[in-house]
């Protein structure tokens, strides 16, 4: 009944503008709401999520209408946020799998001479890459190694591995845009020859 009514307390304080109320709480349920995200969900997304959570509490503590216990409160919070990204991510993975499925019978249908064009095109394009957005992106797309493979490689959280190969294929696709329905389908056929000036 004390750590209700302590919350109780504190969501009263947090109303009133109260930062002090506000740490608090973040002390209280930070570490929790953390490990609890890391069951469905890496422990990099966990902490975001958790720190997501307790900012969306700061934020709207003029409107709470909290009915049950804050931290009940706090976790399905964590819960929900979780699951839709773990939803967002297979979405993004099917999108990413049909592109490259689709792409692929586009690129069959193309001379050779369009796809010399474009492995040159490719290559340049790949060397002039910065050299991190580079190295995490050939390991990705021409190594097949995963992002936690490369995150350990490099010394780096997924998240960064993820945000590099993304700039990567961001720039990529700016210089290439002309043979972007080609773009990637390229890569394997091309490996063979870039992989010797790596």
């Amino acid at each position: 009944m004390r750590i209700l009514n302590q919350d109780i307390y504190l969501l009263s304080c947090l109303q009133q503008n109260d930062l002090t109320a506000f740490e608090c709480i973040f002390r209280k349920y930070y570490s929790v709401l953390c490990a609890y995200g890391a069951r469905f969900v890496p422990i990099e997304d966990a902490e975001e999520i958790a720190g997501d959570t307790l900012l969306w509490l700061w934020e709207h503590r003029q409107a709470l209408n909290i009915q049950n216990s804050l931290g009940g409160y706090l976790l399905k919070s964590v819960y929900h946020k979780a699951i839709n990204q773990i939803k967002e991510n297979e979405i993004k993975n099917a999108a990413d799998t049909k592109f490259f499925e689709a792409t692929q019978q586009l690129m069959e249908e193309e001379s050779f001479y369009r796809f010399q064009e474009l492995s040159k095109r490719l290559k340049e394009a790949i060397n002039a890459l910065p050299s991190s957005y580079r190295e995490a992106f050939i390991m990705h797309r021409f190594q097949g190694k995963s992002y936690k493979d490369i995150a350990d490689i490099l010394n780096v959280s997924p998240k960064t591995v993820d945000y590099r190969i993304q700039q990567a294929l961001k720039l990529l696709r700016k210089e290439l845009q002309e043979y972007l329905p080609f773009l990637f389908i390229a890569i394997p056929h091309f490996l063979t020859h870039y992989k010797h000036i790596l």
